[in-house]
């Protein structure tokens, strides 16, 4: 009986932990990069939808925007299949 209690508590400790698990990080995808000036090269923030909207956060802090290399622009639409009859 001990033993069963036991594996019974291990399978459900498993599978609480595997439920707890949180997703795996990913990057920002978006089109701007703000470069922050600092004395030692500031930091990058590619957290942009536009240029004007990272123009506006870098307005009055110092620093520029650039468009982010990396960005990779969602899927479009799959095309329509059409109907054979």
């Amino acid at each position: 009986m001990k033993t069963v209690l036991t594996g019974s508590l291990f399978v459900v400790g498993v599978t609480a932990a595997m439920i707890a698990l949180p997703l795996p990080a990913r990057a920002q995808n978006y089109p701007w990069c703000a470069q922050y000036s600092g004395g030692r090269g500031g930091a990058m923030n590619c957290g942009f939808v536009s240029f004007d909207q990272c123009m506006d956060t870098v307005r009055g802090i110092g620093g520029f925007c650039i468009r982010n290399d990396w960005y990779q622009p969602p899927p479009g639409p799959r095309p329509r299949r059409r109907s054979q009859y």
